[in-house]
Parts: C-alpha cells; structure tokens; sequence
C-alpha cells in the first residue's frame, strides 16, 4: 500500500441516520427489522456492525448503502437527505460516494480483474484509458499487479476478493461497506483482506463500515455496533463473542 494521509475527524458527520425503520409485509402480517435506527459516522471511522443471523444486518447495509429505501426516517450524507433524491441523482451519488464490498464479489468472471474494477468509472463515462490506468493502480495496492489480465473465474477466493476491494476503491469514494467481505475465507485469507481493509482506512482515510460475524475482526476495527430487536447498541467487541456466536476464525456462521 502507499503511504498517504490517515483518517481525518472532521466535526459535520460523514453519515447520519435518525430514526431509520424497515419493515415488510408477509402474509402474517408486518415484519420489523429496523426500529428508529440513529446513527452518526464521522469521516475516518471504522465500525463493525455485529449480530445474530437473520437481525437484518445486510437490510441495514443497504440502506445505508442506498441499494434499499427505509419506511421512515431520514439517511443524510455530509447534511444532504439522499432520499430526496430522483432515482437518477440518487445513482450517481452511490457510485461516487459508497464502494461495495460483498460476501460474494459480484464479480463478472468473463473479464478480467482489470476488467472488472474499470467498471464503475465506464458507467460514470470516464474515459477508457483514465480508467485502465486507474484499475491498474489500485490493483497494484491490492498486491495483484501481475493478475492484471487473468480472468476472476481463474482466481482464487483471496484474489476475487481483493478485485472486489480494488473495485470499490477505484474511484476513491469516502465511505467503503463490506458486508461479510472474510465470510467464504479460510482463516489466513480472511486476516490478509482484514487487514488491507485496515491499510485502506489509514492510508487513504475511508470510512468503512462492515458486517462481520469475526470476532477478531470486529476487535481491529474501532468501534463495535450491535444490531439487536431491531436497534443498535455499541458495545466493546470484547463482551461479545459469547452473547452473538461470533467466531474466532474468519468464516461466517452457516
């Protein structure tokens, strides 16, 4: 990684959320998954949000992604409510202010790695060559300088991975969310990608905030957000391991 300035504090949230609620209708009635959420996230931090399967973790991420609108309540970046937005507005802000980072990849195996982290600056129009120098660069932090050209399908998992990690900093966005991004991993892999995550927030100053089931990673980051019936509660990742199942290595719960 190259050095580059740390995480700066500044005193205007990066993220707000006040009173943010989800909920669906089955046919049993009303499920309530978020319930009047506040949260505030300032640029630099490193959260961990941490729970039992099925809490609603991921609905949260995607909200706070923007990938999935709230029932109520409000998601403001940096003052601005982006759910006033058009669909339009509202896609262009996530490509340039959310990286994602998921369990999956979402990767398009047909491409290359280079391929694959160019995109998001092509759906923005950047110019080709801007991007292929740009995917380059960031691949190269990745330490997959010399995977360039190989296709992800011939990756390995570790690999994948950190293309999915370049792909979200391609376009330096101020907030990265990675939902479960060690969960496929086997332990050695997963502590490597935890801590170019890490490298990325001090190096480049990103915010991250990532869905975890690892103990161990949820103690590297800095602080440590429980989602519980519905609501979050901080909580020192020390006091947790036994109370939410999370695990010693790096693969999440089945």
């Amino acid at each position: 990684m190259s050095s580059g300035p740390g995480p700066s504090h500044t005193t205007a949230p990066l993220i707000e959320m006040a009173g943010v609620s989800k909920s669906f209708e089955t046919g049993d009635g009303r499920i309530e998954v978020l319930r009047g959420l506040d949260l505030q996230v300032r640029s630099g931090d490193r959260i961990a949000i941490v729970g039992q399967s099925g809490v609603g973790k991921s609905t949260f991420l995607h909200i706070l992604g923007t990938l999935d609108h709230p029932s109520a309540g409000q998601l403001r970046f940096r003052g601005e409510d982006v759910f006033s937005k058009s669909p339009e507005e509202l896609a262009r802000l996530r490509n340039e202010f959310v990286g994602f980072v998921f369990q999956f990849h979402h990767l398009l195996p047909e491409f290359t790695a280079q391929e694959n982290v160019m995109m998001p600056g092509l759906l923005q129009k950047r110019s080709f060559d801007e991007m292929r120098e740009r995917a380059a660069a960031i691949l190269g932090e990745v330490g997959l300088e010399r995977r360039l050209s190989h296709k992800v399908g011939k990756l390995s998992g570790g690999e994948r991975q950190r293309v999915a990690v370049a792909r979200a900093l391609v376009l330096d966005p101020p907030l990265v969310l990675a939902d479960e991004p060690t969960g496929n991993l086997d332990p050695t892999t997963g502590d490597q990608i935890a801590k170019l995550l890490l490298e990325v927030n001090r190096n480049h100053g990103t915010t991250l905030v990532v869905v975890t089931h690892s103990a161990r990673m949820s103690g590297q980051l800095g602080r440590t957000m429980v989602l519980e019936d519905g609501r979050l509660h901080e909580r020192a990742p020390e006091t947790l391991q036994d109370s939410l199942g999370l695990l010693d290595g790096d693969r999440a719960a089945e």
